[in-house]
């Protein structure tokens, strides 16, 4: 007896100690995650322990971590007992699977059965209530929570202000923290995280400041969190998060590492992005995406391909989101191969049925082939395409000039139930732009006006901006006046189409539009603002521009300071060129073109030329437009052989394939020398069919060396293009005067008078105290007009008094003068004693004009600016900066 009952109290003990092994066991298993933790399930069986519930509790969380939420509710319906914490369990395994619907059917469930949440079940139940928008459910649960006595509990506080943060409501949220007190790092960065996801930036860091002053450390998500909001409020607020890191000894981790990436790459600073992901060796997929992307956005492509190659060496796996990284800057490069390349390894990674992979492949296609069947066939390999897969593939197609398929594609996208976006239609809008296709641009117009997205400002922008494009101004400001909202782009689109049409005048008073709207002029703007500046020769109000960008910061914009660089070099301040030039940081091709526009356009010719050297030496490659401006610096200072170099030098060593422009001035340059024959070959070899202006070149290298045949030839050839430019009978005419065959003169010009021409009058115009004078040749409707003829006549009497005669003085009626004459008179009645005269001319300046100024500049200490299209003649002391006498058109 007593033996047995000695086996039973052994059996006990040896039961217990097992039974405490199994707890041990799930415990530990529980806290690594690992799988083999559930072979202890058999052991609990064979000792009977299958209802013990600490036990089963354990079991339910190992089988929810490991095996999924499946097996956790099969081995949770075979509980025999179950707790809160086994309610609690299967629940949470549902949150974070993401069946958040199923987790409330439990906690519904939960609640029949008689079980009592706790704060943990209830903290669950707050997160699914935000992910499926259930805020009155959410509410229930706070007030569950007051009134079980709940409403002071560290975790449920923390989750309550999650949940009223997900739905905008930051100030509720802002008003449970203040009443909680005595926060802990997790409520506190719940808090900040609340801030930063409402846009709130400065209130992020402002109770950061507020969290260090309470004493509470932050932690690695605190920091995250705020790095985030530094990304918004600038690169200082970014440096200072990260010196606090470092004083509170937080391990960068690599979680760490990547916001600081992202943050350093943001404000183009990747030099320390870089040192930040080196720091420690630990590398994630993800830490590599941001390092990609960073020297994407920086527009340093070849570095980003680096990484991607270093990081495949590295044993790194890329993700869908690193392949669309790359394949974006394969995009911007156009490179068809390094895309090719990339859509080879998504095939072996499995991820071409991916819809952001699928995305990004589909407008690489676009972008870098001309095979638009490629992004088709891309597109339909996308298991669920969604709306920018459609919209990527409409733009495609539209800006391969198939405006009729992407109207189609975009008709099969909304049969296929996928609502189109305000960016799908503003992009088809954008390549009825491009098509200038005035009838599909009404019929989508009216199609737009429908649909809901009439009244997105993204939408009413591309409509501005193709009826702008298509020349309607007045239908385009028709939907300005329209937009209850309207922006910078609204704006900037109207001020460029407007640059693009001439109307200079017009572009400059939208800067008075967009202050009446109280818009702020960015960038682009400014880039537009100046452009028509630089093309009316207001030097006034390009100063005042240029003015507004340094106060505003706009200066920093590379396409603002190649503006101002434009400005002055077409306004004749070549000075102030040079110094707006010195002031760039990295000068692009863009900069570069503009100085040596400016310098060859104002008699610079040196200049220019080694300012092409210093580009090359700079490492900048000229482009086709730096070859235009080189040839015309070559052919303005008559540098025919060095010209015909730098012809040559297009193809063998830039691989530049010369325009029908570039032979435009390669003549220009021949004929301007003399080289007469050699120019007509030019035309005859070159492989572009000549057009009347090269023709028309060629006349006008004729006419001042005095060669007739040649010259009625290449004026029979014009006018057999374009009959009604009467330039060609112009110049001919005047070449038989020059020769002294008048008879021939008079018979082309009746020829011209029966025909109809008439010459385009010639205009100038100067820009005084902020308002543009126009004059016409014989002006005489002008307030002032009086006193300008006055001015003429009393210089050309002086001339006369000082021996200073010139062709064409005195002669002709002494009450028609032409238009830059009369300018000049304005401007110097009307300008400071030492203040410059800016003129802009539409035609080229005529020899007596060029003369007449010149005199006047030698008798008054004033300069005078003329522009004449890309060229500009600077008087100054008696002197041209040209070096010779103008020879061009009669006025």
């Amino acid at each position: 007896m007593l033996y047995k009952t000695a086996s039973r109290i052994i059996n006990r003990n040896e039961v217990t100690r097992l039974e405490e092994t199994c707890s041990r066991v799930l415990s530990f298993c529980n806290s690594n995650s690992f799988k083999e933790g559930i072979s202890v399930h058999s052991p609990i069986i064979k000792l009977g322990l299958q209802d013990h519930l600490y036990l089963n509790n354990n079991l339910l969380s190992l089988y929810a971590k490991c095996f999924g939420v499946d097996k956790a509710l099969h081995f949770f319906d075979e509980m025999p007992y179950k707790d809160v914490v086994s309610w609690t369990g299967i629940l949470s395994a549902y949150v974070k699977s993401g069946n958040h619907d199923i987790a409330l059917q439990f906690f519904d469930s939960m609640l029949i059965s008689g079980q009592c949440p706790n704060e943990f079940t209830l903290s669950s139940v707050l997160r699914s209530c935000s992910v499926l928008g259930e805020f009155e459910y959410g509410t229930c649960i706070q007030a569950y929570m007051i009134k079980q006595g709940f409403d002071q509990n560290p975790i449920l506080v923390s989750g309550l202000i999650d949940f009223y943060s997900k739905f905008d409501f930051t100030s509720e949220a802002y008003k449970l923290f203040i009443n909680k007190g005595n926060h802990d790092t997790v409520s506190w960065t719940i808090m900040i995280s609340s801030f930063v996801q409402a846009q709130r930036w400065d209130q992020a860091l402002l109770l950061y400041v507020d969290m260090v002053e309470a004493g509470v450390p932050p932690n690695e998500f605190t920091f995250m969190k705020l790095l985030e909001a530094c990304s918004v409020l600038g690169l200082n607020y970014g440096k200072l998060v990260h010196a606090h890191m470092l004083l509170w000894g937080v391990k960068l981790n690599v979680v760490l590492k990547t916001a600081l990436v992202d943050m350093y790459s943001r404000y183009q600073r990747m030099e320390d992005a870089i040192k930040v992901s080196n720091f420690t060796s630990e590398y994630d997929t993800k830490l590599c995406t941001a390092v990609i992307y960073g020297f994407a956005q920086n527009l340093m492509f070849r570095k980003a391909i680096a990484a991607f190659c270093e990081m495949r060496i590295s044993g790194i796996v890329p993700n869908n989101f690193m392949f669309s990284s790359i394949l974006n800057i394969s995009s911007l490069m156009l490179s068809l191969e390094l895309g090719q390349q990339i859509h080879s390894r998504v095939v072996v990674a499995g991820l071409e049925d991916d819809v952001s992979v699928g995305n990004a492949l589909v407008n690489m296609y676009v972008k870098c082939s001309d095979r638009t069947e490629d992004a088709l066939r891309v597109f339909r390999g996308i298991s669920l395409p969604n709306v920018i897969s459609w919209t990527s593939l409409i733009a495609g197609f539209a800006e391969h000039g198939f405006q009729q398929d992407s109207f189609h594609l975009f008709m099969e996208m909304r049969a296929a139930g996928v609502q189109p976006n305000s960016f799908t239609i503003s992009s088809i809008i954008g390549s009825f732009n491009a098509a200038k296709s005035l009838p599909q641009t009404l019929m989508l117009h009216g199609h737009v006006i429908k649909t809901i997205f009439y009244e997105e400002i993204v939408v009413q922008n591309a409509l501005t901006d193709v009826y702008a494009g298509l020349g309607m101004l007045d239908d385009a400001w028709k939907i300005v006046h329209m937009m209850s909202h309207r922006d910078a782009i609204t704006y900037t689109s109207l001020a460029s189409k407007m640059n693009q049409m001439g109307h200079h005048q017009l572009a400059l008073h939208i800067i008075t539009d967009m202050y009446n709207d109280d818009i702020k002029i960015d960038g682009f703007s400014m880039a537009s603002f100046l452009s028509a500046s630089a093309e009316l020769g207001t030097v006034v109000t390009g100063k005042q521009l240029h003015c507004h960008s340094v106060k505003s910061g706009l200066g920093s914009w590379i396409s603002v300071s190649n503006g101002i660089v434009d400005l002055y070099g077409k306004c004749g301040c070549i000075c102030d060129a040079q110094r707006a030039f010195r002031e760039i940081t990295v000068p692009d091709i863009f900069s570069w073109n503009g100085l040596i526009s400016g310098l060859a356009s104002n008699g610079y010719i040196s200049s220019a030329l080694s300012a092409f050297d210093d580009m090359r030496l700079a490492g900048v490659r000229p482009d086709a437009v730096t070859f235009l401006l080189v040839l015309s610096a070559c052919n303005n200072g008559k540098l025919v052989d060095l010209g015909l170099e730098y012809f040559q030098s297009m193809r063998e060593t830039y691989d530049i394939v010369p325009q029908l422009e570039h032979y435009v001035h390669l003549v220009d340059i021949l004929g301007q020398g003399g080289r007469l024959a050699e120019a007509m070959e030019v035309i005859q070899t070159m492989p572009y069919r000549a057009d009347a202006l090269i023709y028309k070149t060629l006349l006008r290298a004729c006419k001042a060396h005095r060669n007739i045949p040649l010259a009625e030839d290449m004026a029979t050839r014009g006018l057999e293009l374009d009959p009604s430019d009467p330039a060609f009978y112009i110049l001919l005419a005047t070449l038989y005067e020059d020769s002294g065959r008048h008879d021939l003169g008079e018979k082309t010009r009746k020829v011209m008078r029966e025909k109809g021409l008439r010459k385009n009058p010639s205009q100038s115009w100067v820009e005084i105290r902020n308002k543009v004078h126009l004059f016409v040749a014989g002006e005489r409707s002008h307030p002032q007009i009086n006193e300008i003829y006055e001015k003429i006549e009393s210089f050309e009497a002086e001339f006369k008094n000082q021996g200073y005669l010139y062709q064409g003085m005195g002669i002709g009626d002494s009450y028609y003068h032409h238009s830059e004459k009369l300018a000049v008179a304005f401007g110097l009645l009307n300008t400071p004693s030492k203040t410059p005269i800016h003129v802009i001319k539409n035609k080229s300046i005529c020899r007596d004009c060029h003369n007449f100024l010149k005199f006047v500049t030698h008798l008054v200490d004033k300069e005078i600016i003329v522009r004449e299209g890309n060229r500009s003649h600077s008087f100054k002391k008696g002197e041209c900066s040209c070096h010779a006498e103008a020879v061009s058109f009669e006025e």
